[in-house]
């Protein structure tokens, strides 16, 4: 099942998009995906329906969806953690500047970032100033229903109800200064860019694997290629996240889980899913760094099946000074 939020203001209005993304009806038995995600269990059935429905050309009701018309799949919500589950990307910027590496033994890293907002997945993305260093990241995401405190891995899987793309922007002049303090991120992480379609696992077959997304995530910036990182490297699968994140408190509903940067310890050949991890891989071929971020520079991201067909759309943005 795929589903898109048309931006109407505020929570936005659900739709349910046909699988080749072209054509779309209001979801019956939810106004916004928070109130689907609020309600899963009990609405999941009718949502499907509906999905056939649109996919068979049987519901006279369709309009035809303008990826531009709408807003990120969930255009602000509760809660929105990060995590860092691509030991590859830890350790080639480990590598470059010379910090001890994390242990594969070691519990995954993770974040609370902004959550009353995301950016929609198209147009300009306003900075205050290119000084701040503005990097991209691109990563894999899910949204969950309500998961309970002390939840295992395997029972916390069975909450990843949709997959998503995320583009965490961040800061990196910031960064440093706030990792050494020890007390999380403020000023590196402004709000992120969500997909604006989400998908159930099912639409992605045998490549939704373990809690991972096993295929590459194309990643370009200026319209030429920067990286096709593979999601079936990630040491952490969003089964561990998601049980990481819910081992003291519960989580509520529609509480997006990030992978952090699709990374492989080949990236040398796949390329990268941000700027600092080229950056370290300039480092330590001793080659002078690739820029961050100028005025005007585009990035977009894109999931696609191995048939070359897009599954969640993509994310095409421009950033530009606020």
């Amino acid at each position: 099942m795929k589903l898109a939020t048309l931006d109407t203001g505020g929570d936005g209005r659900l739709l349910i998009v046909s699988r080749d993304l072209s054509r779309g009806v209001f979801a019956s038995a939810a106004p916004t995906l928070q109130a689907a995600m609020e309600n899963w269990r009990d609405v999941e059935g009718d949502l499907r329906r509906q999905y056939d429905a649109v996919n068979a050309g049987d519901d006279a009701d369709a309009i035809p969806v303008d990826p531009r018309a709408l807003a990120a799949i969930l255009p602000r919500g509760y809660q929105f953690l990060d995590a860092s589950a691509f030991l590859a990307h830890n350790h080639i910027l480990a590598r470059a500047w010379g910090f001890e590496p994390r242990g594969e033994a070691e519990p995954p890293l993770m974040y609370q970032g902004l959550s009353n907002i995301f950016y929609p997945p198209h147009g300009e993305v306003p900075f205050r100033g290119f000084d701040d260093d503005v990097d991209f990241e691109a990563e894999f995401g899910v949204i969950i229903d309500a998961v309970p405190r002390g939840v295992s891995p395997d029972d916390a899987l069975g909450h990843a109800r949709l997959i998503i793309m995320i583009n965490d922007w961040s800061l990196r002049a910031f960064g440093p200064d706030e990792m050494k303090g020890g007390f999380g991120f403020l000023h590196a992480k402004p709000p992120s860019t969500l997909s604006a379609f989400a998908v159930t696992p099912d639409e992605l077959g045998d490549d939704w694997r373990d809690g991972r997304v096993c295929l590459p995530l194309h990643v370009e910036r200026n319209g030429e290629a920067f990286g096709r990182p593979d999601g079936s490297a990630m040491h952490f699968g969003f089964g561990e996240l998601i049980a990481h994140a819910a081992r003291t408190r519960d989580l509520c509903a529609a509480t997006v889980i990030g992978s952090g940067t699709v990374s492989n310890y080949d990236a040398a050949t796949v390329g990268s899913g941000c700027i600092a991890e080229r950056r370290a891989l300039d480092a330590i071929d001793g080659i002078s760094p690739t820029p961050y971020l100028g005025a005007g520079e585009s990035v977009r991201l894109e999931l696609l099946d191995r048939t070359g067909v897009s599954i969640i759309g993509m994310i095409e943005q421009t950033v530009c000074s606020a």
